[in-house]
């Protein structure tokens, strides 16, 4: 049998296969050395600046304290561990850009993963008022997965917005993914007279029609939308991954000192619908408004609350009357504590000031807390620092979603 040619020899080559090969089976090297954090500004045209920040292990630690000390975070409560941070050895690197609003969730999710990049857009405006947006090195994201992070808390920045969003997909990026934790028209589904006007299915069009990236159809990443028959409102352009903040309120409550003494209360059927199968393990006391007159009056449907801290779980609040009137109705019925839990704290006109704090012994009139999600990122800045009110990060139910 003839033998084998012999192996040609290439030093370098061989020496850089040796480097890898010791990397490999070294995780404390690569843990200890080889971690990088880097920040390179590029200047453009009419001093629109691009700045490119990619965080890595190495300097998590640093983002946290950074946005710990900002006013956005000071006071938000970590629903994650650090167990639970995404190792980045396998995981997808995505590009992500935020909108002005969301620049601090931005920052917290890249926090949880070594494998999202920060990238800044230029929000301008023209001298009429019109937006005047520019994505620095658009030709830097060509064949990498990106993302956007959009809040649409108004007409405007949702008028913004839209552009940036039609126009990510089409720079030859390997996908795309817009992440709108907050789907704002949710409470306009419904169309009972001639002339109502569905918002909530108009918006669903826009969307879905996102043009399509080279990996095909966009992903919406949403959190607890309002009607549930709202997912069927897109289109096949889109592909929508509904998530639920439950999870995080969870986890909040394992951390009670009275954990094993709570019960959730639901304000109305539809919130039981949505949300039961989620806390089925915790007694559950149903709400239902019922008519006396002219008047729609909170009452107790089923369950005890006797003795018990009770929450209420909803998927938003506005001005905020129902939940009162459940507190009210609880408490009348012995409840001991009185705490609320909704994903989305809307709060126009500042309505989040009717709600009270109860330091003890007054569920009647007050909540012991009121957590909410930074899904509203202008709520959380009015609401920061104010007892009951506190602030679980969807940034790690975020930074996983982006991984999907």
């Amino acid at each position: 049998m003839a033998a084998a040619p012999p192996v040609p020899s290439f030093p370098e080559t061989n020496k850089f296969l040796k480097q890898r090969v010791i990397l490999s089976h070294s995780p404390h090297l690569l843990s200890s050395n080889f971690r990088y954090s880097f920040s390179a500004k590029c200047s453009f045209e009419n001093h629109r600046n691009s700045t490119i920040e990619h965080f890595s292990t190495m300097n998590r630690e640093s983002i946290l304290n950074n946005s710990t000390n900002s006013s956005f975070s000071s006071s938000l409560v970590s629903a994650s561990s650090s167990g639970s941070q995404i190792n980045s050895k396998h995981s997808k690197k995505v590009v992500l850009f935020y909108s002005a609003e969301t620049k601090s969730l931005a920052y917290n999710i890249a926090s949880e993963s070594d494998a999202i990049e920060l990238r800044s857009i230029s929000w301008g405006k023209f001298p009429d008022g019109f937006p005047n947006i520019f994505i620095p090195n658009a030709q830097g994201i060509r064949g990498q997965h990106v993302a956007f992070l959009a809040s649409f808390s108004s007409p405007a920045v949702i008028f913004e917005q839209i552009p940036v969003i039609y126009a990510l997909p089409k720079l030859f990026v390997a996908s795309f993914t817009l992440v709108l934790p907050f789907f704002p028209t949710g409470t306009s589904e419904r169309m009972e007279d001639e002339g109502d006007i569905a918002t909530a299915f108009t918006l669903a069009r826009l969307l879905s029609n996102i043009p399509i990236s080279r990996g095909g159809p966009t992903s919406l990443v949403t959190f607890d939308i309002h009607a549930l028959q709202e997912r069927f409102y897109f289109g096949d352009n889109i592909l929508p991954c509904f998530e639920s903040g439950i999870p995080l309120l969870k986890r909040r409550l394992q951390d009670l000192p009275d954990s094993d003494n709570i019960s959730v209360a639901f304000p109305d059927d539809g919130a039981w619908k949505r949300f039961h199968k989620q806390l089925q393990h915790f007694p559950t006391v149903v709400c239902a408004k019922v008519r006396e007159g002219d008047k729609r009056i909170v009452r107790i449907k089923e369950g005890d609350p006797k003795g018990r801290h009770i929450v209420i779980v909803d998927d938003l609040v506005q001005s905020g009357g129902t939940l009162i009137e459940c507190q009210k109705v609880l408490a009348a019925h012995g409840a001991a504590k009185v705490s609320a839990y909704v994903t989305h704290g809307i709060f126009p006109n500042k309505s989040w000031e009717r709600f009270g704090h109860d330091n003890g012994g007054n569920p009647e009139s007050a909540f012991t807390y009121f957590w909410i999600t930074d899904s509203c990122p202008l709520t959380v800045k009015e609401v920061m620092h104010r007892a009951p009110f506190e602030v679980l990060s969807l940034a790690s139910s975020i930074s996983a979603s982006l991984q999907i």
